[in-house]
């Protein structure tokens, strides 16, 4: 028997779009001095608001009410800085589901995704941070660490809030103010945030956040009162703010892309395994830097799992990001959903096979099916290039030592998933991967209090439990 789903849209009345959003600096909202530029819903491309950007001037005014807000919030007792970031987690908790429907709006991410996993863990990364601001000469980098300063952050736009909380968490705690750049196609709730930065009475300067794009976070990066620079993005973003960093006193922390390897074993829960794979690649659209989006296939078990992962497929639902139906959501932009179909196209023109569900696409907005491609080889592009999308492609292997050997070909170094049910087949993998991250018999699980980052191309330094407290840390006596 099969099952139709009503519509189930959440209401977009919780959430008030402005017409137009100035920057955030000083604790106040303020003009810019740049172009103005748009933001828009990918699921209609209808415009949402006018964003204003900050130019050079004003980003310098920005870094200025950091450093001078710094004075006092490092000097504050950790105790009564916690105190704030416990009240930014409340007023998260207090305010997620208008965080998690504008997220939805804005970046395209299905309703469900925003409501049931981003937005609880961002207040869960305010709630841990807030615990260890008093306790920061516990964190085994000296009997009295200090911050840096000021932190110039950038981040992108597939979890916009939630690496937003990755960022300043942690600075804040640390006792750092933020100049915070959101990416230019989802700053909505950056600035909502801005707006509970004020709710919670968190002094003007602590937390200041600049809209607009590329030039705008050179500028940021750039600025020689700048201290410290942390960024999530590209890696070819990740290697032009090294070298322009390079001969400065600038700490840096980037966590950039991946092409992660999910090892699949003929002695895995292939039920469970499948749902892990499609979560691994499907989950945002699969614009995650750490999606599994190569996936290996022990040879016996291979056929049966791509029966079931079909099948698993043809279920998924795509459209409305705010039904709470919907599965798979809206591609974020139109500049990415052309290097999306590029790159399946190269796939398919290098000889690989594709194969997508039978799905009814919306006629308005960005839309890419859920797609894998058999027959990959790792010559072929969509095998070593990021894609950023939910596109996943599927090799095969005999032998543990072959997994290993095809997991680690590839430049980036982010993220794997390990599926068997032999524990010391688990820590055999984790041993010789080349990742910052291994999931076993799980996958896009995560938790603040565990450190997050990558190796090689993916970048530098960790984000989240005490090693992500490091980065925000000049080492005590």
């Amino acid at each position: 028997m099969n099952f139709e789903y009503a519509p189930a849209p959440e209401s977009r009345a919780i959430v008030d779009i402005k017409p137009s959003y100035g920057l955030f600096i000083d604790g106040e909202f303020v003009d810019g001095h740049g172009h103005s530029f748009k933001t828009v819903n990918p699921a209609t491309e209808e415009t949402l608001a006018e964003i204003a950007e900050a130019d050079d001037a004003d980003v310098d005014r920005a870094v200025k009410a950091a450093r001078k807000a710094f004075r006092g919030w490092s000097r504050m007792p950790g105790k009564e800085r916690a105190k704030y970031l416990f009240r930014i987690a409340r007023i998260i908790q207090e305010r997620s589901r208008e965080l998690a429907v504008l997220e939805s709006i804005d970046n395209g991410k299905p309703i469900k995704e925003s409501r049931d996993v981003d937005v609880p863990i961002v207040a869960a990364h305010f709630f841990y941070h807030a615990g260890w601001a008093d306790k920061l000469e516990h964190a085994g980098l000296g009997a009295n660490p200090q911050p840096h300063g000021v932190a110039g952050q950038v981040i992108p736009w597939n979890f916009p809030l939630l690496m937003l909380a990755w960022k300043i968490a942690p600075a804040l705690a640390c006792g750092n103010t933020v100049v915070l750049k959101p990416a230019e196609t989802t700053p909505l709730t950056a600035l909502l945030f801005a707006e509970i930065c004020q709710q919670a009475d968190l002094p003007p300067g602590v937390v200041n956040i600049v809209t607009g794009a590329g030039g705008t976070g050179q500028a940021l990066v750039s600025h020689p009162d700048v201290d410290k620079v942390a960024f999530t993005g590209s890696t070819d973003v990740g290697k032009a703010i090294a070298r322009a960093i390079a001969g400065t006193d600038k700490k840096a922390t980037l966590e950039l892309g991946g092409k992660a390897a999910n090892i699949l074993f003929d002695d895995a829960p292939i039920d469970q395994a499948v749902e892990g794979i499609v979560s691994g690649i499907f989950f945002n659209q699969g614009h995650v830097c750490c999606a599994g989006s190569r996936l290996l296939l022990q040879e016996s078990v291979a056929d049966e799992v791509m029966a079931k992962l079909k099948r698993r497929m043809g279920t998924l639902r795509i459209g409305d990001p705010l039904d709470k139906n919907t599965d798979i959501g809206a591609i974020n932009s139109a500049e990415q959903l052309a290097r999306i179909r590029a790159l399946a196209e190269i796939g398919e023109d290098e000889g690989a096979e594709r194969w997508s569900p039978p799905c009814e696409l919306p006629s308005s907005g960005f839309w890419f099916p859920p797609t894998v491609f058999t027959g990959v080889s790792q010559a072929h592009r969509i095998a070593r290039e990021e894609i950023f999308g939910p596109v996943l492609s599927v090799l095969t292997f005999r032998t543990p030592a072959e997994a290993v050997e095809k997991a680690n070909n590839t430049p980036y170094g982010l993220s794997a998933g390990v599926w068997t049910e032999k524990g010391s087949r688990i820590l055999f993998m984790a041993d010789r991967l080349k990742a910052g991250v291994v999931w076993a018999n799980t996958f896009n699980k995560f938790d603040p209090a565990s450190p997050f980052g990558g190796y090689k191309e993916s970048g530098y330094g960790r984000e989240g439990g005490r090693q992500g407290l490091a980065s925000y840390l000049k080492a005590g006596a």
